[in-house]
Formats: structure tokens, C-alpha cells, sequence
């Protein structure tokens, strides 16, 4: 567990202790506590995100779906809170454009919102947050799941809201969801609005340089996807910011060639210097899975890049010393997270907001 997380920062917190469920590797409950709050407790039915969320975080985690998880479990991680703070990410899959309709309400996924809303009414929090894709606010199930919280005594607000807008380099638009039984609650104005945000260069211009294929020796996680020897040609052949449209004939792939794939320009490409990287996905450590290019190396960026460019802190650990690096999974964990900076926008958000209320209340006495 990481020390020294519940230090001075985390005091301004103002007795608001939360619970971070669908947690995954931790970058909601990370930034929550890098904004001064106290998370007790992280959800995840995914085993292999408990080291990552222990290792680097104050809170328990408890290996379980959200499904099963009962109100007095929770209830227990809030025993002594001031404020409770129910938080969490319900999987984005199904409501994700990349998706396309290929995932229905028949997915059970589709339901964990609601879930997450059986226990928005049994555990009776002062605060709730949610993040996810911006198609889900096309959803009947977030229409019920607002219905819910409003039926309960909440003030909602939601906004989607580019990730770089916060601090997080890379653009990456999110629905963000918050409620509060104190008073309105919204997200606070940006804090690196365009012109001030965060670039690929900012993020991993110093990181030390290494080959397709090649690891870091002092960080097994600065490593980078082989490349083919076709793959390598087409790199070399990659302007940052730019596609395999601007390669010669004989490198672009037969599927890119007709006219079904004529319009997917946004794969093969590198990134840009001077401007926040494209979304992370959770295959981002694939030069052909998007614009995933490194823009000066012959290289798709590496896995500990990725998770920088999530916001996640450089030291930033996801398997135990010495363990065996399986990169899909590792892109995995990283690419679903919600990135570091937008939970910490997000906890600074609810702070100020419980200082105005405990101010007002102050006032009136």
C-alpha cells in the first residue's frame, strides 16, 4: 500500500470517504486522493487489478462484482465518514462507439448501471459520482439511472468534457456524472483549457528512448510492441499526425485499398509532439491500432507511455517486482482506467463544494 497518502492534502478532505466501485487499477480512487479525499475502499470483480490498486493506493480492495456486493459491506468501509461518496466507472464497452451497435441491452454489462444504482438506494451516500463514454447519456439506462438519484434527494449534473481539458494529455472526451444530496454540484471550470493543455512531448519527451520490441532496463514497463518488418517500412514511412494515406502504394494494406477501408485514417499513424495524443484505447500498444505511433521513434509507444499519457504517475506500478509482463492485459488495465487527473478534477470539484456548504452552515450558526 502506497505510504504517506493520508498526509496533509488528504485533511482538507472534510470527513468525505468514498468507494470506488468497478475500480480496475485505480486511477479514479488515485486522483480522488491526489484532490485531498479518503477512499476506503475499491470494487472490482477483476483479480488482476488488485496489486496495482493496493500497491499504489490507501484503500482495500474487494475482488467481487458489483452485482453481488451488498450495502452492509459498504457500509462498513464507511463506518465514522462525515460524507459518503459513492463513486464509480460501470465497464464503457457497451455503450462505446467503437462498438458500434454491436452490443446490446441483452450484454449483461449493459445493466451494471443499474447496479450501481441498487446501491446508490441502499447505502443512502451524501455524493455520487460516475464517468463514462458520452453515448451512454443516449441511453434509456441513464435516463433511469438520473431518474433514480433525483427520486433519491440528488442534485444531478452531467457534462461531457474533454479529458484535456484537465490536465490529462490526450483528448479524450467523457460523460461525467455528479450528484449531491448537499446542494448543486458541478464540475469545476477546466483547468488547462485549450491553449494550456498538456502535450505528448510534456508527458514523454524525456522517457528514456528504446527499439521496437526492446524493454527498459530499469522500468520493465517502458516497453514497446515488435514491429514486422512490413510494419517498420510503413513507420518510417508515418508523418506525426498523419495515416497510411501517406505512404507509397505498395505499403498500404489490402483492406485500406477498397472503399469500405478508405475511411479509417486514423490507424498507422504517429503521434504529435506538440499537441495531447489521441484516446488511449486499450490496444494503444499497437502501431496499427490507431495513431499509437511514437513521433520520433520507429515504434508504437510503450506500455508505461500509455499509462503516462493516462495520467497515471511514472512510478506508477502494475505487476509485483519481477512478475512476467503480459502486455495485453497491462493495456488493458491501463487503457480502461479513468485517467488520474480527470478523478483528481473530480475531487477537487466535490471539495469545494462541501467547503461552500460547511461554510454556509457556519455562516447561519
Amino acid at each position: 500500500m502506497r505510504k504517506g497518502a493520508k498526509g496533509k492534502e488528504q485533511k482538507r478532505g472534510f470527513g468525505i470517504c468514498g468507494v470506488d466501485l468497478f475500480c480496475g487499477a485505480g486511477g479514479l480512487t488515485r486522483g480522488l486522493e491526489k484532490a485531498g479525499l479518503e477512499v476506503r475502499l475499491g470494487v472490482d470483480l477483476d483479480a488482476e487489478c488488485k496489486f496495482p490498486y493496493e500497491e499504489n493506493n490507501s484503500a482495500r480492495f474487494l475482488e467481487k462484482s458489483v452485482s453481488d456486493v451488498n450495502a452492509a459491506e459498504l457500509n462498513k468501509a464507511f463506518e465514522g465518514a462525515e460524507y459518503k461518496l459513492l463513486a464509480g466507472c460501470a465497464p464503457c464497452q457497451p455503450f462505446s462507439t467503437y462498438q458500434q451497435g454491436k452490443i446490446g441491452p441483452s450484454d449483461e454489462r449493459w445493466n451494471l448501471l443499474m447496479e450501481f444504482g441498487r446501491l446508490v438506494r441502499e447505502v443512502n451516500p451524501d455524493l455520487v459520482t460516475m464517468e463514462n463514454v458520452p453515448r451512454l447519456a443516449e441511453q434509456e439506462v441513464f435516463s433511469e439511472f438520473v431518474c433514480l438519484l433525483e427520486d433519491s434527494g440528488f442534485h444531478v449534473s452531467h457534462a461531457v468534457v474533454n479529458c484535456a481539458d484537465y490536465g490529462v494529455p490526450q483528448q479524450r472526451n467523457r460523460l461525467v456524472l455528479l450528484a449531491s444530496k448537499l446542494g448543486e454540484l458541478r464540475l469545476c471550470p477546466p483547468t488547462t483549457p485549450e491553449g494550456k493543455r498538456k502535450t505528448v512531448r510534456d508527458a514523454i519527451g524525456k522517457l528514456p528512448p528504446i527499439e521496437a520490441g526492446q524493454r527498459h532496463d530499469k522500468d520493465p514497463l517502458h516497453h514497446s510492441s515488435r514491429l514486422s518488418e512490413l510494419n517498420l517500412l510503413r513507420i518510417r514511412a508515418s508523418k506525426p499526425g498523419g495515416s497510411w494515406r501517406d505512404w507509397d502504394e505498395d505499403l498500404v494494406a489490402a483492406c485500406h485499398r477498397k472503399d469500405t477501408g478508405k475511411t479509417y485514417a486514423s490507424v498507422y499513424g504517429r503521434m504529435v509532439w506538440d499537441a495531447p495524443a489521441p484516446t488511449m484505447t486499450t490496444q494503444y500498444f499497437g502501431f496499427g491500432n490507431g495513431r499509437f505511433g511514437h513521433p520520433e521513434q520507429d515504434r508504437a509507444i510503450s506500455l508505461r507511455e500509455g499509462a503516462v499519457l493516462q495520467s497515471f504517475p511514472k512510478g506508477y506500478k502494475f505487476v509485483p517486482k519481477g512478475a512476467p509482463i503480459h502486455t495485453k492485459h497491462i493495456g488493458r488495465l491501463i487503457g480502461n482506467a479513468v485517467p488520474v487527473n480527470l478523478g483528481r478534477a473530480i475531487g477537487k470539484s466535490i471539495i469545494q463544494h462541501v467547503e461552500a456548504i460547511k461554510a454556509g452552515e457556519a455562516e447561519a450558526a
